[in-house]
C-alpha cells in the first residue's frame, strides 16, 4: 500500500486521505497511520509546489553548477557534500557519474548574485577542484509538470 500511496501524492501532495483512501480502496486511518510512518522514517521529506517563476514578477536565475572535488580518505564525497548543501542558497545537490562529481542546483535574484557564491563560497572550499556554472534560461517541465502552454501548431498547407 506504501509504494501506491508514494505514487499518487508524488503527483498531487493535496490529496485528502479520505479521497486517498477511496483511490485506492483502503481505510483512511490505515493511509494516514502509512503516511505518518513514512514520513517518521524519512521515505516522505517534505512537501512542495511546483511553481512557474516566469509568470511572475520575482526575478530568479537558477543554475546547475558542475563539481569535481577530491574525495576525503573514508568518507568519500558525503562530508564536502555536506557542506556544500548547508550552504542557504542551495536548493539540491546530486552526486554525479561521469565528467564531473557533484550537480548543485540554486537559485538568486541575478546571475552576479550566483556567480559570487560560486566565487566566494562554493570554489574557495579545500576539495573543489573546478566548477562549470551553467544557467536556466527556460523551464519547460519540472518534476514531471509542464510548465508551458502547448502552442497551436498551423501546419502549412501542401498542394500537388
Amino acid at each position: 500500500m506504501k509504494e501506491r500511496i508514494l505514487s499518487i501524492i508524488e503527483k498531487n501532495s493535496k490529496i485528502s486521505i479520505e479521497d486517498l483512501a477511496a483511490a485506492l480502496d483502503e481505510k483512511p486511518d490505515d493511509v494516514a497511520k502509512a503516511i505518518y510512518e513514512m514520513e517518521r522514517d524519512k521515505v516522505i521529506c517534505g512537501y512542495h509546489t511546483i511553481i512557474n517563476w516566469s509568470n511572475t514578477t520575482k526575478e530568479k536565475v537558477t543554475a546547475l553548477i558542475e563539481v569535481k572535488v577530491t574525495p576525503q580518505r573514508g568518507l568519500g564525497f558525503d562530508k564536502i557534500a555536506s557542506r556544500i548543501y548547508n550552504f542557504d542558497e542551495v536548493n539540491a545537490v546530486y552526486l554525479m557519474s561521469g565528467g564531473f562529481d557533484l550537480t548543485v542546483i540554486l537559485e538568486g535574484k541575478t546571475l552576479q548574485e550566483v556567480a559570487s557564491f560560486v566565487s566566494s563560497k562554493l570554489s574557495p572550499l579545500e576539495a573543489v577542484l573546478s566548477t562549470a556554472t551553467h544557467f536556466v534560461l527556460k523551464k519547460y517541465k519540472d518534476h514531471g509538470t509542464i510548465l508551458v502552454s502547448e502552442s497551436t501548431r498551423e501546419r502549412m498547407l501542401i498542394t500537388p
